[in-house]
């Protein structure tokens, strides 16, 4: 049975905030806001639990999961960026973006998209999600929560804790979110290209 925590979207309390790395540090996964939707998240390093999110999405092997980072710098560990890179995803950050980069060596491989070898990396605009990434000291393991069969992501705390709370460890409830998909931005080509235009807006990529 999944913990349930009300935390304030806005000024979220540090006690919670603190509860909830504790969960994460035993191994546990939870469904927290961002600045898009609710998303389904674990350390890095959890492998049972990244299988858990694979389970409850029904999601394939070579799926794009995301590493929500707490800024520039932390990415540069886990995903190469040249310079354009560099200052374009500093000038859209902290936003609604999620961008594919090519993986580096520290990035685990189960992590990576299987066949590319590439890993999506967020900086969402969210004081919840901040505060989590920032008390935990390394990125989160994330994933949107879209449940098989369905198109947009959960919205309602209360709907997902009547259909997750036997399968998740803690539920954020920080209100009603609205579905808005990130803009994906990728890097693996010669330029930055939009491979999904969503909530985020890059007025210098077409």
């Amino acid at each position: 049975m999944s913990q349930f925590f009300q935390i304030h979207p806005r000024d979220p309390q540090p006690r919670l905030i603190k509860r909830c790395v504790e969960i994460l540090l035993q191994g546990g996964v939870i469904v927290y806001p961002t600045d898009s939707s609710y998303a389904l998240g674990c350390r890095m390093d959890n492998r049972e639990g990244l299988e858990r999110i694979r389970r409850i999405r029904r999601l394939e092997e070579d799926h794009n999961f995301t590493l929500v980072c707490i800024d520039i710098s932390q990415i540069s560990t886990f995903a190469k960026m040249n310079n354009e890179g560099f200052r374009l995803i500093k000038s859209l950050t902290p936003g609604p973006f999620t961008f594919i980069l090519e993986a580096t060596k520290e990035t685990p491989r189960r992590l990576m998209h299987a066949k590319r070898k590439t890993i999506g990396v967020r900086l969402p605009d969210d004081p919840i999600t901040e505060a989590i990434v920032t008390d935990l000291g390394e990125p989160l393991f994330s994933s949107t929560l879209i449940m098989p069969g369905e198109e947009e992501a959960m919205a309602d705390p209360e709907d997902i804790r009547d259909r997750l709370e036997k399968d998740v460890d803690l539920i954020i409830d920080a209100g009603i979110l609205t579905y808005e998909p990130t803009t994906i931005i990728g890097f693996t080509g010669d330029n930055p290209e939009i491979i999904r235009q969503g909530k985020g807006l890059a007025e210098n990529l077409g």
